[in-house]
């Protein structure tokens, strides 16, 4: 053999030993950045991008790096579908994730669908998402309104037994799924007994809010359960705030982000109770060492403490990447099949993803806004709430009866 021959073997062999290059494992994250809902789309954000650079620094997924790619859904349903089919078709993303309105995350996740793609839903709560609107193409991260609803009227039963209510809801899909779940579990259905009205979405006006809130004034109940979510929800309280309603009423909102409260203050917050699938302080309370780790790394990176909505984007980020890693393949059927009834601990205590609906079975918290001169004696001014009260995901839950029973109602299969 010449030297020129064994020098191009070796060349041959170097090349040959190594590793190809990875293609980036693309991912969309279909938010608002702008729009009622921004401060929610924005920690979705953080949380992923903090997700993605973990995993990343780790070596990847299967060897091959992750890739973000955003799309802003500005809070517009068709919007989110267009930024969905886009992601896919153009970008060529493996999975979409996302969304902060209920009616967005049905649409974008119906447009993953039609396109033989996964979609996690991140911040939707009405019970349509994975109810009468599921498909096995959408797995829901959060809880649900029905999970909400009866942890929160478990606590408000033996709290507030035999109050009158009043309901200021906003007129889209989750606020019908809260409203009609809270009625149900807390014995309010008689609308003449707790009378309530619906706001404007996605475009109500202070004076909306104003003239609602004189009629909760104005109608004697003891509970104010405002059903009003992001910016709505701060405008809102405000309003009550100046009107004395918090000092008249117990004032309930339904699902409470950490953005929220922290857009209105510990001031006008302290006192009021809500619904939560995970607040910053419980891995701390319970000693769950990834949830601390995440919070820890979440801070110091951003300099404020995360909310669940950047939460349930970092965990859905983990859960993609550990689920392509245990099926071996992006392939979407081979996901879904690693996806339905598996078990994990993460941020929390155990969750799993149900087969049937894909739902994720989860605790869910009943949370308390402290007083101010705790919320700011955090590092971050953000030690808002106080937990005070769970349910275990198993009975929050809808039973696979109830669950067939509400599909057969809209006139949809039992099997997604």
């Amino acid at each position: 053999m010449t030297l020129r021959t064994t020098l191009l073997c070796a060349a041959f062999a170097l090349f040959a030993s190594l590793p190809a290059y990875a293609q980036p494992l693309k991912i969309g994250l279909n938010y608002p950045q702008t729009g009622r809902y921004k401060d929610q789309g924005l920690q979705q954000r953080l949380g992923a991008y903090l997700a993605v650079d973990e995993i990343n620094q780790a070596g990847g997924v299967n060897g091959r790096p992750l890739e973000l790619v955003i799309r802003n859904t500005r809070g517009e349903p068709e919007r989110g579908a267009r930024n969905t089919a886009e992601l896919i078709d153009k970008e060529g993303v493996g999975m979409v994730f996302g969304g902060v309105s209920s009616a967005v995350a049905i649409a974008s996740g119906n447009a993953a669908r039609d396109r033989n793609t996964l979609y996690f839903g991140t911040l939707t709560y009405s019970n349509a998402t994975t109810g009468e609107a599921g498909h096995r193409y959408m797995f829901r991260e959060p809880y649900n309104a029905w999970m909400t609803a009866k942890a929160l009227s478990k606590y408000l039963t033996a709290n507030h037994a035999n109050q009158k209510y009043f309901y200021i809801t906003s007129d889209y899909t989750w606020g019908w799924s809260v409203e009609a779940s809270v009625r149900k579990f807390s014995g309010t259905e008689d609308t003449d007994a707790n009378p309530g009205v619906k706001t404007p979405f996605p475009r109500a006006l202070i004076s909306d809010f104003r003239k609602a809130l004189e009629q909760a004034a104005a109608s004697d109940a003891k509970v104010l359960m405002l059903v009003l979510f992001g910016d709505d929800m701060v405008r809102a309280m405000n309003i009550a705030y100046e009107m004395g309603l918090t000092k008249k009423m117990q004032i309930v909102v339904p699902n409470l982000t950490l953005g929220m409260v922290r857009q209105v203050g510990p001031t006008m917050m302290s006192g009021i109770v809500g619904g939560a699938p995970w607040v910053w302080n419980l891995p701390y309370e319970q000693n769950y060492a990834r949830g601390k780790k995440f919070v820890d790394a979440f801070s110091k990176r951003y300099e404020m403490r995360p909310s669940s909505s950047a939460a349930s984007a970092y965990s859905i980020v983990y859960q993609y990447k550990d689920a392509v890693e245990r099926a071996g393949t992006t392939n979407t059927d081979a996901l879904i099949k690693a996806l339905e009834g598996y078990h994990y601990s993460f941020l929390k205590d155990e969750q799993y993803w149900r087969a049937f609906d894909h739902q994720n079975v989860q605790t869910v918290y009943v949370v308390k806004i402290k007083d101010r001169n705790t919320v700011v004696a955090d590092p971050y001014s953000s030690d808002y709430f106080e937990i005070i009260d769970s349910l275990a995901g198993d009975e929050a839950v809808q039973t696979r009866d109830e669950w067939n029973a509400r599909r057969k109602a809209a006139g949809k299969p039992t099997t997604l």
